[in-house]
């Protein structure tokens, strides 16, 4: 390389032509930000962003063939999977499949009685959702199905609007309807990548929102352990205790305590020996399988002695095939609305619950997951099951553990847990009506202790106060009000939280770095250095809008004029310019840019310059609209470090 001259790749420049253009591409800089393309629409970008959910740009720029095998690939994940099965992997499937029925078939007629619904539309809602959901999947492990939080949701918010015990088969329809919408809503939040909406129900909201729907859970199952005839349909702590106090002195069934407590002691030391050693872990799998065999042989031999000692679950009717229940959804304009509202809580539960799920053991194997897309195939499965006799189905963290510690490879190991369940619908129907309710109901009780993390909790309250009101707003309004209660006072806190984070002045005093191009907090960094004449203001707010834009304006002025009165005409400001850094503003409304224009004015009254620094995209385009940057003489840079070497140079005063 010949000396003076700077080489990049094959082109040759002398330091001269380098200066020139540097001084020839600082307005052409300027001309960047001020002129950029017009950004696109909210009509495409919501296209846009649908378009790309199930048919992403990666496959773009193949050949019509690869595009269609990847498209293919793309929708149907499990055929991805079977490129390399061989019989070492179906070997581990099966096995794992066989192990999850034998915990899916009792824990489905479990929750369909706690749905308030007959024992088979849990074992259906364990043969569709499943195998449809094995197809449309990118999920190696996660296992679908009913799971207790929606069961307990739609019997307590459906059962307002049709009592389950007179008229069973009204309710069974409103319970299909609302799962439809449950599928609809999901479709929508994946379909056009507003996964965001599952936020507005913070982890904070969602951690105390299981325990106080852990706690109702557990009262529920008071019927079937106590053996109680008469049930309330309340589930309110305060109603339902009354109920169980009144009931013990005459409406119990003491056998029946005695009966569950037993196989409620089986099934956790079972459990208990399976964590403390991992050889032994399928023993605490099979160990509800085992409660049902076991108690269905005692309570046959001593109701046959003893008639209706021991409440079974009694006749289990349909098909061994998931009948249609297509002509059975109701559209009424009485329920309708109510449906709708209860479909979205259960759809944004659900949601949350089974992308948590998902990503969680991803992680553990070291692959990531699309929620959108899982959003979209969670929703066709509960439109599809809506139709064939299924309530609403989601992820089972406790059944997706023991997948995934059966070394499933595939969801195959769905689809055989499906067919197991279709084979015992079919043959074992008999044997399974026999199942006692208060041996039900020990299993549904030894699941909870999962549900309810006070670890996490007691994490919440460390970290954030705020956070963990929330978290107390919905167990306590679940445990003492209901459901709804508790969900929306939880919501609200969490808005209020966003809104006072929100309408708080976001911006901070910045300074350069010594020894570095780099403008930092200048609270953040002590060391940063401030240019002399000018106050440079990031606004790290993400939108400047009506909730906090006086607010910065106020503070910004207050910042220039050390506090005195702007209206004051004698007021005196050690600075010359004033330079906000836009780098971190997404978004700006019409309240925005009237309080940017106030400060201008008030600025310029008093002979201050104005300029901005590095606005985004949207930003830049809607001040360009209002004529803001015409109003502040097109003072707009890349850069600080530019607006800055324009205020040392005095190039801004000529302008």
């Amino acid at each position: 390389m010949v000396a003076g001259s700077v080489k990049v790749r094959e082109w040759s420049y002398s330091l001269e032509e380098l200066v020139a253009m540097d001084r020839n591409g600082e307005h052409k800089r300027e001309e960047w930000v001020k002129n950029p393309p017009e950004p696109p629409s909210p009509w495409k970008q919501l296209w846009d962003t649908a378009k790309d959910t199930y048919v992403p740009t990666r496959y773009n720029h193949k050949s019509l063939f690869k595009r269609i095998l990847s498209l293919v690939y793309h929708f149907f994940p499990i055929l991805h999977s079977l490129r390399h099965y061989n019989a070492s992997k179906f070997k581990n499937d099966l096995l794992a499949g066989l192990t999850l029925a034998s915990l899916t078939i009792p824990q489905s007629m479990g929750y369909a009685t706690m749905a308030e619904l007959n024992p088979q539309y849990g074992l259906y809602t364990s043969i569709v959702p499943p195998m449809l959901f094995s197809v449309l999947t990118s999920s190696r492990e996660i296992v679908i199905g009913p799971v207790s939080v929606d069961s307990v949701l739609l019997s307590t918010m459906i059962g307002k609007l049709k009592d389950p015990r007179h008229d069973s088969a009204a309710y069974t329809k409103l319970v299909f309807t609302a799962t439809f919408f449950t599928g609809i809503f999901q479709v929508s939040f994946g379909l056009f990548r507003l996964g965001f909406l599952v936020d507005y129900f913070s982890h904070a909201a969602i951690v105390g929102f299981l325990a106080g729907a852990a706690v109702i859970i557990g009262l529920q199952q008071m019927k079937g352990l106590l053996g109680i005839r008469n049930y309330t349909n309340k589930t309110d702590i305060i109603s339902v205790t009354k109920v169980i106090w009144t009931s013990v002195s005459d409406q119990w069934n003491p056998s029946s305590l005695i009966l569950g407590l037993s196989f409620l002691a089986f099934i956790l030391i079972i459990r208990f020996l399976g964590k403390r050693h991992k050889k032994l872990f399928w023993l605490s799998t099979i160990a509800p399988l085992l409660s049902v065999i076991v108690s269905c042989l005692i309570v046959s031999r001593i109701n046959a002695d003893h008639e209706d000692k021991f409440e079974v679950l009694g006749k289990i009717e349909g098909s061994s095939l998931n009948p249609s229940s297509l002509y059975q959804l109701n559209f009424d304009s009485k329920f309708i609305g109510n449906l709708a509202k209860i479909g979205f809580i259960i759809a944004i539960i659900s949601l949350t619950e089974a992308i948590a799920v998902g990503r969680s053991f991803a992680a553990l194997r070291g692959y990531n997951l699309d929620p959108n897309k899982e959003m979209v195939s969670l929703g066709l499965i509960n439109i599809v099951g809506s139709f064939t006799s299924c309530y609403v189905a989601s992820g089972s963290f406790s059944r997706t553990a023991v997948n995934y510690s059966c070394g499933s490879e595939t969801m195959v190991s769905n689809i055989v847990m499906a067919l197991t369940v279709l084979f015992s619908l079919r043959h074992l129907k008999t044997w399974l009506s026999s199942t006692p309710t208060a041996v039900l109901a020990s299993m549904i009780l030894s699941a909870l202790p999962g549900i309810i993390d006070v670890k996490k909790a007691i994490h919440i309250w460390k970290v954030d106060k705020i956070d963990f009101l929330a978290c107390a707003a919905a167990f306590f309004g679940i445990l003492f009000f209901s459901v709804e209660i508790g969900l929306l006072t939880a919501v609200i806190i969490s808005f209020a939280k966003i809104m006072l984070i929100s309408i708080q002045p976001g911006i901070a005093i910045v300074g350069r770095l010594p020894g570095t191009d780099e403008f930092c907090d200048a609270e953040q960094y002590p060391m940063a250095v401030k240019v002399p004449g000018v106050l440079i203001v990031r606004v790290k707010s993400g939108c400047l809008c009506f909730a906090n834009s006086n607010l910065v304006k106020e503070k910004i002025v207050r910042w220039v004029f050390n506090d005195e009165a702007v209206e004051d005409p004698k007021a005196q400001s050690t600075f010359k310019y004033v330079i906000l850094d836009m780098s971190s503003l997404m978004n700006i409304d019409t309240a925005g840019i009237a309080s940017l224009e106030e400060l201008h004015i008030s600025l310029a009254s008093h002979g201050l310059l104005l300029a901005i620094a590095n606005p985004r995209w949207q930003v830049i385009h809607k001040l360009r609209i209002a004529e803001f940057v015409n109003k502040i003489g097109e003072k707009v840079f890349l850069s600080v470090g530019e607006a800055v070497e324009a205020c040392l140079t005095a190039k801004m005063a000529v302008m």
